[in-house]
């Protein structure tokens, strides 16, 4: 029999029969969704092909987590981050299990166990795959599963987010320090890294015929979010680029042809280096330009939307997290203003 409930000034009605998959579905009103069950029960009644709950019996987790992988991973940019985790998920003992008896309590023992080990933020991205997982399975592969057993887990709660940004003469640490390099793209990437808080990624991504010198913008075609974007260039930028130009070879496509292997070997490399100079600069990351390069373009003066359009964040929420104005700045602009008055 179905069930119905008030929710966001909408009436849902939800439908559980066993040996078919739960159905739901909103309306604006009451009358519309009692109109919507019926006609749905009637069908599932007399549907001559049902879903053999024992399936749940005869299917393991590992079954689930081998699909997944084959059918819906694959299709994904971060899939080889992705297959990392769901080869220590088929590590786990639980992954033998039958979906029969798997239950909320499974994960909530395996978020504590995780916890003592790696970060918080890392188990809740072990919990966001495994609730897509089940996700996937009960509503696209028609499993009869009663509930996603990860959604009913509790989430670990998320870390402070990283504030680390350039202090002092760091940069001129950083950038002394590409001088024993055998390479001069290193210190070409930490500079555009800075002007244009392009991910590393994204670096390693632009290609020549994507920078327009007579526009001074350059498409980013391939990103994070998978929306193209294109971003404005300062001079400082298009004299990086083409100061690149003169020393790479023409007949590349890539601004930087390397790996992003070789990249990170050399990053750390040049930072061991500074860190012998400036111990502290030992903790930071590359990733850490980004934020550097966002929380400069709102001292500068920028928007919200001309800084997302440079940065490509589509959640105002993430881009204020990227964003480390420093305390003193802010005092010595207020300073500024009331002198004014």
């Amino acid at each position: 029999m179905a069930a119905f409930r008030k929710r966001n000034n909408k009436w849902q009605a939800q439908i559980r029969i066993k040996g078919h998959a739960p159905r739901a579905k909103s309306f604006i009103t009451k009358r519309d969704a009692e109109s919507w069950a019926r006609k749905v029960e009637a069908e599932l009644e007399a549907s001559a092909v049902r879903i053999d709950p024992r399936v749940l019996d005869r299917s393991t987790v590992r079954d689930l987590l081998d699909r997944y992988r084959k059918e819906v991973t694959v299709a994904k940019r971060g899939a080889a981050s992705e297959n990392t985790r769901l080869d220590g998920f088929l590590r786990q003992a639980w992954a033998n299990k039958p979906l029969s008896r798997v239950t909320p309590q499974v994960f909530s023992r395996y978020r504590d166990e995780r916890l003592r080990i790696v970060s918080a933020g890392t188990v809740i991205r072990d919990l966001g795959l495994l609730r897509a997982v089940f996700e996937v399975a009960r509503l696209e592969w028609g499993l009869p599963l009663p509930e996603n057993p990860v959604a009913m887990v509790r989430k670990p709660r998320s870390p402070v987010a990283r504030e680390r940004r350039l202090q002092s003469d760091e940069l001129e640490v950083l950038l002394k320090a590409t001088e024993a390099t055998r390479n001069e793209w290193l210190r070409v990437a930490i500079l555009l890294a800075i002007d244009t808080g392009m991910r590393r990624g994204e670096l390693l991504g632009v290609r020549w015929k994507d920078i327009c010198f007579t526009s001074k913008t350059l498409l980013i075609p391939v990103t994070k979010t998978g929306h193209p974007r294109r971003i404005p260039l300062t001079v400082s930028a298009l004299e990086l680029f083409q100061r690149r130009k003169n020393h790479a070879d023409t007949g590349k496509d890539l601004v930087f042809p390397i790996t992003a292997n070789a990249f990170r070997q050399s990053w750390e490399r040049c930072r061991r280096r500074a860190e012998a100079v400036r111990p502290l600069i030992g903790e930071l990351r590359f990733h850490d330009l980004r934020h550097e390069a966002v929380s400069r373009f709102f001292e500068m003066g920028l928007t919200l939307p001309e800084v997302a359009l440079i940065s490509g964040h589509r959640d105002p929420r993430m881009l204020f997290r990227y964003t480390h104005l420093r305390a003193e700045d802010v005092g010595a602009k207020l300073d500024a203003a009331m002198l004014k008055t």
